[in-house]
């Protein structure tokens, strides 16, 4: 195999990698760039990147492995921030941190809210990258939970992590759309003090 020499400083593969980054950018334009999400097809993303269709199909089989590449790099985002946010707090402030995180960042960059939370936003990975993400959240809220309260996993906390979890996305959501006319501020302490709430060791346990 012919020896692939560097264009301008760049080698090859670092090229590949930032085409690659432009397309997931061009993505996250046209999936969440506004209330009524763009048609998504491999030619309007190409155009949005300024991209050939060539340098699409080198770094995705199809629209399909597109559109879930695009969802897990904003997930893996908002998620390595968020628990950045969390180790940096204290233990009775980390559910504050993690709220002020996600609002803040969907805040910044709405296109990420909407990608993540908008009922208007209906391509069918996107459902399922919502549910399978869903699930995994639910899970480690699960996890953070039983450690915190220094309780044995159980239905019971599993049932609040699912709580917790569709009831934040749901609130997201309303907030995107103008039906929750407060700022990122008051939102994310209204969401952290409500998950406080469900601290309670005495709602997990038969004694409660």
């Amino acid at each position: 195999m012919a020896q692939l020499r560097p264009y301008r400083g760049v080698d090859a593969q670092q090229r590949m990698a930032q085409r690659r980054q432009r397309l997931l950018e061009a993505g996250l334009d046209l999936l969440g760039g506004g209330p009524t999400p763009a048609e998504l097809t491999v030619r309007a993303i190409c155009a949005q990147s300024g991209l050939a269709a060539r340098y699409f199909y080198e770094s995705f089989t199809d629209k399909d492995a597109f559109v879930a590449a695009v969802f897990d790099r904003v997930v893996g985002d908002i998620a390595s921030t968020t628990q950045a946010a969390m180790a940096a707090a204290p233990p009775a402030e980390q559910n504050h941190a993690a709220m002020a995180n996600i609002v803040r960042t969907i805040a910044d960059d709405p296109r990420v809210g909407r990608l993540l939370f908008s009922a208007h936003l209906a391509n069918p990975v996107v459902v399922r990258k919502r549910a399978e993400s869903g699930a995994l959240f639910a899970l480690l809220s699960g996890q953070h939970a039983s450690a915190g309260l220094d309780i044995e996993a159980n239905e019971r906390i599993a049932a609040a992590a699912h709580f917790v979890v569709g009831g934040v996305a749901q609130t997201l959501s309303a907030w995107l759309v103008d039906d929750l006319r407060v700022t990122a501020a008051q939102l994310a302490i209204q969401l952290g003090t409500l998950i406080d709430q469900l601290a309670d060791p005495r709602l997990y346990t038969d004694d409660g």
